[in-house]
């Protein structure tokens, strides 16, 4: 049996071609590995038990009439029964539409309508954020905590939900998004798209049953789906859950108990150690403070090793995606020799697209395409060389669901997958991100001005948390938020309030016009109270920043 399975695994990368067959392989090789658990819980499933569950979840929804092509929306936390109701679903050719818990309720509505769903999985804690409206449209709505029944359509309740086998091609999930940019569109991805991602993963940083890991992002988005749950059922490795949201003081306790070997992350959460951490670390350390003028690199060393051992000590592989991460903090990193890895993507690419792992690692690169992946720059500026990356392999989704017209403008006149992002590439081919196309602004004399690049400026000053740069009457202004410890907001009215306001204005646009271009000095700064609104990957949505400055 040892020597069947063994083969088995050597075939796995051409027998792995649907989810289904992910399923069957993973559930079979691995029967007695720990899939997952929640770390302070008593919820964990074994390879075995987790199959058991999803079989009996699916003859459950093939009752209620819920059969092949299907539509299943999950909207929960992040837990292992969210990984069953996926698996409930996916083998057996059932659709899923994943939904992020920070929808507002109106989101949840329309994309439930839009999806055509017809069952929810539900955490109760976001039980208030599904309408009437929605739960009246629904057939079945069931409590992913314990999967108990919360309503069901008694009159759709047959035996004719029949399944399905599911090819290569054939929808797996339909994922929403709306990005950083504007109104909501439904990726629809593949069995296809899916395993060739993770066939690429594997290629970037093999993983394997010894492997363990924490799951902090949410789950509905394709970079944790692909990346934190398909690819560890894939190598047989086993993911833990926080039963609360990940607040760095639980996450703590966490790493120590786990010592996981791989983290996935987004770069807000390592910036913000780098910031509000390691740097202060180092200046009220003398010794520190001598050797980082001194001897930098050993200074890195130290920290990075003090730095790993606060994650657990084990961790191999902590990927850093969803956003650009600030140079100055990843050339600390590189440095420390932390095993951090870079990916680049988006949804519509199943995500992955690009990798920095290990020796391809280059301090502001995300790296080179991964495997099964080609890329290219389209439109390339003659002067700067930089141009528009667009790609194509297995993982470039099949459309917008129910939306022709955005499906045709996704795509180059030859079929690539036009990213929206503006990048160069050096001599031995590894890409940079520029910027945004969408956040891209146009100065006075027709320069591209990338404000993604004036940020990292000023995220690099003291006490800055957050910023966007925006344009407003043809003037560039930055929108800073501060930390907390920085700006007394109890003290707003008095005098002595505006003029440590002003000072702090000042000392920023100082700092900023004498390290950026003649043309992306900026002219003003605003000093937000409240935080930025963002994404699930911790991006901040700009579109509702331009559009409160067109309402002024």
């Amino acid at each position: 049996m040892k020597r069947i399975l063994k083969i088995f695994k050597r075939m796995r990368e051409n027998y792995v071609d649907t989810l289904g067959n992910l399923y069957e392989y993973s559930t079979t090789v691995y029967r007695d590995n720990k899939l997952s658990q929640v770390i302070d819980g008593d919820l964990y499933y074994t390879y075995g038990s987790f199959k058991k569950k999803c079989d009996s979840i699916s003859k459950k929804l093939s009752q209620y009439g819920i059969g092949a092509g299907d539509k299943v929306a999950i909207l929960a936390n992040n837990t292992p029964n969210w990984t069953v109701a996926f698996f409930a679903c996916v083998p057996f050719s059932r659709i899923v539409v994943p939904i992020l818990t920070d929808s507002s309720e109106h989101e949840v509505t329309n994309i439930l309508q839009h999806s055509e769903s017809k069952v929810l999985f539900i955490s109760g804690k976001l039980l208030h954020k599904l309408s009437q409206e929605a739960l009246s449209r629904m057939l079945l709505v069931v409590n992913i905590d314990t999967f108990e029944t919360i309503k069901a359509d008694e009159e759709a309740f047959t035996c004719d939900g029949r399944v399905a086998v599911p090819m290569p091609d054939d929808i797996a999930a339909i994922i929403y998004t709306s990005g950083t940019t504007g109104s909501a569109k439904g990726v629809v991805l593949s069995h296809r798209n899916f395993t060739s991602n993770v066939i690429s993963c594997y290629h970037s940083h093999r993983c394997n049953e010894r492997d363990s890991c924490i799951s902090i992002l949410p789950m509905a988005h394709t970079y944790e789906l692909t990346l934190g749950v398909l690819y560890p059922i894939y190598c047989g490795a086993t993911v833990y859950y926080l039963s609360t949201p990940p607040v760095p003081s639980l996450l703590v306790a966490a790493m120590k108990k786990i010592r996981p070997t791989a983290l996935l992350t987004v770069p807000l959460i390592i910036e913000k150690i780098y910031r509000n951490s390691v740097l202060p670390t180092i200046r009220k350390s003398k010794t520190l403070s001598w050797l980082n003028k001194r001897h930098n690199k050993l200074m890195c060393r130290i920290i990075g090793w003090k730095l790993k051992k606060s994650f657990g000590g084990r961790l191999n592989f902590f990927g850093v995606g969803g956003a650009k991460l600030d140079t100055t903090v990843e050339e600390f990193l590189w440095k420390a020799r932390f095993p951090y890895a870079i990916g680049y993507g988006l949804t519509e690419a199943s995500p992955l697209l690009t990798h920095a792992v290990g020796k391809q690692r280059y301090p502001g690169s995300i790296g080179y395409p991964v495997h099964g992946v080609e890329m290219r720059l389209d439109n390339v500026n003659p002067e700067t060389g930089e141009g528009e990356i667009v790609a194509r392999g297995d993982n470039v989704m099949l459309g917008y669901y129910k939306d022709p017209k955005r499906t045709k403008e996704a795509f180059t006149e030859d079929g690539w997958l036009k990213t929206k992002d503006v990048a160069s590439m050096d001599k031995k081919g590894r890409y940079y991100i520029r910027g945004r196309l969408g956040n891209m602004i146009v100065g006075p004399s027709g320069e591209n001005i990338y404000p993604e690049e004036i940020e990292s400026v000023i995220n690099d000053i003291e006490g800055v948390n957050e910023c966007i740069i925006i344009q407003r009457k043809g003037k560039l202004v930055a929108l800073v938020q501060f930390n907390e410890n920085i700006i007394d907001w109890d003290t707003e009215g008095e005098a002595e309030f505006y003029e440590k306001l002003e000072a702090r204005k000042a000392a920023v646009m100082n700092i900023v016009n004498k390290k950026v271009s003649k043309t992306s000095k900026i002219n003003d700064v605003e000093v937000m109270k409240e935080p930025f609104d963002k994404t699930a990957t911790r991006k901040i949505r700009r579109f509702k920043y331009k559009e409160e400055k067109e309402e002024e």
